[in-house]
């Protein structure tokens, strides 16, 4: 959202009392008529209103007042706001260009295919279309059901990836969570868990007791030991 002044009468009133501004200079900030703030400066116009200091209010600087003093030529800047405050959304149905509210059909049965957890309201939001069309869109009952084609509407033009990521989630949210059968597996029961874990111990314990009988064996029969024996 592009930044505005605040209360331009009020700007231009202060200004005209606190600066050698010229009115051309005045009229061009505050998007007034030169002949206004002629009348303001005389006192015939704006009366009763009270003066908006530009710096109190962080719009303007004083190195900013200073420079168009010293040069007529220069156009007042806005300083940069140091909080920008987000834009309010509008509520109500989005509005569509009518030079592609014929491709808001394919829309609809895209989302309605891909994203079935979407309810009709935020499709309506997302497209700008009614309720109604997306119903006889579901149901194969639209008058030209029969040429339609999916289309992404964000490829379209006729939402952002940002508002669908945003409604696909909200849509989730409220979306149970998928049954084992859903995902193709089942989980296993305590039981079950816990003799595959005493199996596992065991065979452990089939390995090690292997191990210490092979090197058993190999100790009694190394050739020191052969060498003791013909001795004896």
């Amino acid at each position: 959202m592009a930044q505005q002044l605040l209360m331009p009468k009020a700007t231009a009133i202060w200004l005209v009392d606190n600066t050698a501004l010229s009115f051309d200079q005045i009229a061009q900030f505050c998007k007034l008529h030169p002949l206004e703030v002629k009348a303001i400066a005389d006192g015939e116009a704006a009366q009763g209103i009270k003066g908006l200091d530009p710096i109190s209010t962080g719009q303007l600087s004083r190195d900013e007042i200073a420079r168009a003093e010293k040069n007529p030529a220069h156009k007042l800047k806005l300083s940069e706001p140091k909080v920008r405050v987000p834009e309010s959304k509008r509520r109500g149905p989005r509005y569509t260009p009518v030079s592609k509210r014929q491709d808001r059909p394919n829309a609809i049965l895209w989302l309605v295919r891909n994203h079935p957890e979407l309810k009709d309201a935020q499709i309506s939001r997302l497209v700008g279309t009614t309720k109604s069309t997306i119903e006889q869109i579901r149901e194969r009952t639209h008058w030209n059901s029969a040429n339609l084609t999916p289309m992404d509407p964000v490829t379209l033009g006729l939402c952002s990836q940002i508002d669908l990521d945003m409604e696909v989630e909200k849509a989730a949210k409220g979306r149970p969570l998928p049954t084992a059968a859903e995902l193709g597996a089942t989980l296993q029961s305590a039981h079950e868990t816990e003799r595959l874990t005493s199996h596992e111990r065991e065979e452990e314990k089939e390995i090690d007791a292997d191990a210490v009988f092979a090197k058993l064996k190999s100790l009694k029969s190394s050739p020191k030991d052969e060498d003791e024996d013909d001795q004896y």
